[in-house]
């Protein structure tokens, strides 16, 4: 099996799109399957064609130099059609069984084309709604042109597509809504690495004390900082969980669009003793933070993105054993049972996270249960092993065969 993965970007850069591919072509090749991989112009890698990155070898779209490509909407044309011209270069050079295209639908609309001239099947794997992001990042607005546009674009791809992926039941349900048969859908959910999580990290006692928060007890959030994360609603709620518990300390790990604002936000709640911004730190330390906290916080706002798409986070603390803490969108809603594998509050609501984190806080004799329970989860239920399995009957109803 010869399978050909169409990418928006990949590894070295770090993102948890990029973090999921290299798990899957991990798997596949665990599984015998020989994989490739090519990435568009979104990967930005200027004049590059060829690249191997751990082992895995990836081919390049060069940056297009037309004017286009600065143009909204038009700029969508520009990463098609430059992406087509390298599938036509590489396609009769590796001979694919399969072209297995991952989000955005640009991707999609290059492999749809390309798999029609060379007769080869394409799935299509919907990782989130593009068009749903770019409303939260300030790029597009909900309805708008280039919001329907984008929106178009993606319902053609799947109407089009041989096969449809997905990595959650939200999406799975959002794709059928449209109009595609449900047996053309399937869910390929997110998973984690268990060998690269151990349970019983322990704190690094020098870290926090040149973080100034020795004696403290710590909740706080590691990862990228967009509007959608909810770090604001974390931040308001701090005064009303000092007040229940004083010694309680707040550590922000990461850096994104949201820095500013929030670190903003922090001096006009006059909280910025409680709370330690880290910036980004280097990826080979993430861990002694994680090692850090007493509770993960994830307040994600509710909205379509966030009710839709599962988050990798949650599943990578409960593979450590943390104990966690999240809103109860959709997405975390089909990640996080309430009580047993961690604890919910309402989204968008402050007040409920503050009781519910303070009460969580208050309660540790629950720990050892939840830590449990939570490793138990992703053992059984999203390992990438069994997950990647998923794939096998998909590709053998495109070609005919089925793969070892």
């Amino acid at each position: 099996m010869r399978v050909l993965h169409v990418l928006d970007h990949s590894i070295p850069l770090h993102s948890g799109y990029t973090f999921r591919t290299r798990s899957i072509l991990r798997e596949q090749r665990a599984l015998g399957w020989e994989t490739f991989h090519i990435t568009s112009s979104k990967q930005n890698s200027g004049d590059q064609r060829d690249e191997t990155v751990d082992g895995l070898h990836f081919y390049r779209t060069p940056l297009s130099n037309s004017a286009l490509a600065k143009l909204p909407l038009l700029n969508h044309k520009e990463v098609i059609d430059g992406l087509g011209r390298r599938l036509d270069e590489i396609i009769p050079q590796i001979k694919p069984d399969v072209l297995h295209a991952h989000s955005p639908s640009l991707n999609a609309i290059a492999a749809l084309r390309a798999g029609k001239k060379f007769g080869i099947p394409v799935v299509y794997e919907v990782r989130a709604f593009w068009e749903d992001a770019a409303v939260d990042h300030g790029t597009s607005t909900e309805n708008g042109l280039r919001y329907r546009a984008t929106r178009a674009l993606e319902t053609y791809a799947l109407r089009r597509a041989d096969a449809v992926t997905t990595i959650c039941e939200g999406l799975r349900k959002d794709i059928v809504a449209r109009g595609i048969p449900e047996d053309k859908v399937t869910v390929i959910p997110n998973s984690v690495d268990l060998d690269k999580f151990a349970v019983g990290g322990s704190a690094d006692q020098e870290l926090k004390g040149k973080l100034g928060l020795q004696g403290s007890r710590l909740i706080g959030f590691i990862g990228s900082f967009y509007a959608y994360e909810g770090l604001d609603i974390l931040l308001r709620a701090v005064p009303k969980l000092v007040a229940r518990l004083p010694d309680l300390r707040v550590l922000l790990v990461g850096g994104g669009p949201q820095d500013a604002q929030l670190r903003q936000l922090a001096k006009d709640l006059g909280i910025t003793d409680k709370v330690v911004f880290t910036g980004r730190v280097p990826h080979d330390q993430v861990q002694k933070y994680y090692d850090l906290l007493d509770v993960l916080v994830y307040p994600r706002l509710s909205m379509r993105l966030t009710d839709l798409v599962t988050p990798l986070k949650p599943l990578e603390a409960m593979a450590q054993g943390r104990i966690l803490a999240a809103s109860d969108v959709g997405g975390h809603l089909e990640l996080i049972a309430d009580g047993k594998t961690g604890v919910l509050f309402r989204a968008d609501d402050p007040d409920s996270l503050a009781d519910k984190v303070g009460a969580l806080l208050e309660e540790q004799s629950q720990w050892p249960a939840l830590r449990a329970a939570g490793r138990r989860y992703v053992e059984n239920e999203r390992n990438w092993p069994g997950t990647v399995a998923r794939y096998k009957k998909i590709y053998g109803r495109l070609t005919g065969f089925q793969p070892a």
